[in-house]
This record gives structure tokens, sequence and C-alpha cells, in this order.
């Protein structure tokens, strides 16, 4: 297992080429971003090879899933997007699915999920690329939002039945929504290809709150994943603290 930064959680407000050169001098050797196309990518290309970092993820265009009139919309923004992680050098484009359509059959707005990931999915097998939908928690954070539990997100990704379509799993997120996180975890790691951590409840450090990172990385850890695990939380200490605290407790371990 692999530990990427947030930097925009992490370092938020701080200007994103700097905030590079602060998570590379503090061990770590890859990060993730959001919006690429808020960003001059050549610049950030410039500096992450010139650290030797990896881009571990970055943001697919917030375009609904859930709406079948934005099908085309969607797909034409996989492609952009595509096209900017191809230059990054980026293996995963994360997605969000949406909000909840008022109104509509919450089962035929998962059917227009499935039919444009499915039909998504030929492009990111030929691009090699991994397509990572994210459920988000609706008690604290994403009111409204549409997908909310992990299990219903790994059925989806069991229809569209591609292996570059797969879950963000942020640890976070669903310890809100439902716990049983190892359980959970381990018997669906075919389908998670990321995943996200911060501490529960505030979404700050990995040393606040319920959650036993410890326990959760070692049972990750058992299922062979090599995969990233990405640091995003709003600091409540400075920054440098809660890095390298993961850096000395998890990083040399996991």
């Amino acid at each position: 297992m692999r530990f990427s930064v947030c930097v925009e959680g992490v370092y938020r407000g701080k200007e994103i080429i700097e905030s590079l050169k602060l998570v590379k001098n503090l061990g770590y050797d890859s990060f993730e971003f959001y919006c690429w196309w808020m960003y001059e990518l050549d610049r950030i290309i410039q500096v992450k090879d010139e650290l030797g970092m990896t881009v571990a993820g970055t943001c697919m265009k917030f375009i609904s899933l859930t709406d079948a009139s934005k099908q085309q919309e969607y797909i034409q923004g996989i492609k952009e997007s595509i096209d900017a992680a191809r230059r990054l050098g980026c293996k995963m484009l994360i997605s969000q699915t949406g909000n909840d359509m008022v109104g509509i059959p919450r089962e035929r707005q998962r059917r227009n999920m499935v039919n444009t990931l499915t039909k998504c999915a030929p492009i990111l097998e030929k691009a090699g690329i991994i397509l990572a939908i994210e459920p988000l928690n609706t008690y604290v954070d994403h009111l409204g939002y549409f997908l909310y539990s992990s299990p219903e997100a790994f059925e989806i990704i069991e229809e569209v039945g591609s292996p570059n379509v797969r879950v963000l799993f942020d640890i976070y997120h669903q310890q809100i929504m439902e716990g049983n996180l190892i359980s959970n975890i381990v018997n669906n790691m075919d389908k998670i290809c990321h995943f996200h951590a911060a501490g529960n409840p505030g979404r700050h450090e990995l040393y606040y709150g319920e959650i036993n990172y410890g326990q959760i990385f070692e049972a990750i850890s058992r299922t062979g994943y090599t995969g990233f695990m990405g640091l995003e939380y709003t600091p409540v200490d400075a920054p440098e603290k809660g890095l390298e605290f993961v850096r000395d407790n998890y990083v040399n371990i996991y």
C-alpha cells in the first residue's frame, strides 16, 4: 500500500506548487488533487517530475451520472479528463455521482448511472485509465448526494462489469454511513481501486476520533493491496504534524 496526500485538503488555501514541495520534503512521493481543469497542468507536470513525484489521482469533471440527459456531456468529460490524466501520468480518475433527483425513482437514476458508466468503460479500457466512483456520507457533508452506500456501489460495479470502473472507498464517509469497515473492505477488494482516510468525527487527522486506522491498514495490507491510500482531511494541527504521524506510524509498515 502506498500513501498519497490530497494537497488541496491537507494544505487547503496554499498554492499547489508550494504544497508539492512541502509534501515531498516530508517523505511522500505521491499526491492527488481535485480539479485538474483549474490549474496550469504544464507547471504541475514540470514540478512533480523535478521532485520525482507521482499523481495518484485527480477528478473527473463534475457532471451528474444520475441524469440521463447528461450522458453525452459526461462521456465528453471522460475523454477530456483522460487526456489530462495521461499528461499527468495519472492512472485514476475520481467521479462523484451527482445528487438524488427529486421526483425521479431511485432505481431509474441507478439505471442511468449504470448505462453511462457502461458506455464509458470501453473508452477507459482503451486508455488504460480507471474510473473510481465515490460513495459519500449524506449525514454530515453531502446532504442529497445519490450514492452513499458502499454495498450499492459494489453492486453498480458488478453491473457495469469492467475492470476499469471501480470504487473509491472513503473510510471516513463509510464510517459515518454504515461502519463495518473492515468486513466491507476486505470482502470487496476486487471492486476497490483507491482509498481515502480521515478521522471521524470532524474529518481531521487520522489520530483524532473513533477509527482504528492501525487495524484497518493491517487488514487492507493482508489482502495484498498495492494501490494508494489517500490522506484527505482538514488539519486541526499544523499540516506537518499529521503527515509526520502517518509517515512514522504507517508508511514504513504498510
